[in-house]
């Protein structure tokens, strides 16, 4: 059964007309008063052409309705975001007839970040991301935003224990690698043509002790200057190009 948060609008131009290009439940389009230019009539043709119902509303009113603070004049009321089973996942790539590619999140807390890396998973190719329910961000307007609509395409588990879901990935022959800065081994140095899933983490303290007990193996990105640590999004994009890569050369 699929668990439903409840996040019920998606904002900025781009990520609504993803949405309407995605061809998911809309339950009305809100549109700024005399607003008209640009991809604006893009959005009204293809709402009008879906039969959704387009509201022409203030901005004062789209202003008070936003999360984000950065709506451009349209803001979409989705029904709340469908979360998938882990077993979605892992029958995404059996579809796809590849191998395993996913990414876990421990901890992830900024909702840019986990945009991010929503965006950077789907153009990869991963096939599904999994966050733990407790002391992480959930996906939201911001989350939808920031991944410039990539949340319509991907698959993305909720659990409520990430080691139990790694235990789990592995008696489903999925190689779980940690990223850490302690470790001897570079990114570039293992192979990631295996049944893969990553684990990144937070972006103050990285992954957990457990977590990172539980893991396979772990690598680390060479850092050349002063600063120690990578931002969670950037890591999480240098290791999934590295596998993408590898994958390319078979």
């Amino acid at each position: 059964m699929r668990e439903k948060e409840y996040e019920d609008q998606i904002e900025g131009r781009n990520s609504v007309l993803e949405l309407l290009e995605s061809g998911k439940d809309i339950n009305k389009i809100f549109v700024q008063q005399g607003e008209k230019h640009g991809s604006i009539n893009k959005i009204i043709a293809k709402a009008k052409e879906n039969k959704i119902v387009v509201v022409q509303a203030e901005k004062s009113k789209l202003d008070k309705m936003s999360q984000t603070h950065n709506h451009q004049g349209v803001i979409a009321i989705v029904p709340p975001f469908e979360y998938c089973s882990v077993d979605d996942i892992l029958d995404e790539a059996k579809k796809k007839n590849e191998k395993p590619f996913i990414l876990i999140l421990d901890g992830i807390e900024d909702p840019h970040n986990l945009g991010s890396i929503i965006r950077t998973a789907e153009t990869a190719g991963v096939h599904g991301i999994i966050i733990p329910k407790r002391r992480a961000v959930a996906v939201n307007s911001t989350v939808n935003k920031t991944s410039a609509g990539a949340v319509q395409y991907m698959k993305i588990a909720r659990v409520n224990n990430i080691n139990e879901t790694i235990k789990y990935l592995k008696e489903n022959d999925v190689w779980i690698c940690g990223t850490d800065m302690n470790t001897n081994v570079y990114y570039y140095e293992e192979d990631y043509t295996i049944p893969i899933a990553f684990v990144i983490g937070s972006e103050g303290f990285g992954i957990s002790r457990l977590v990172k007990e539980n893991c396979d193996f772990t690598v680390k990105i060479p850092m050349k200057g002063k600063i120690t640590s990578l931002n969670a999004s950037v890591s999480a994009g240098i290791i999934m190009y590295e596998a993408v890569k590898q994958r390319q050369k078979i």
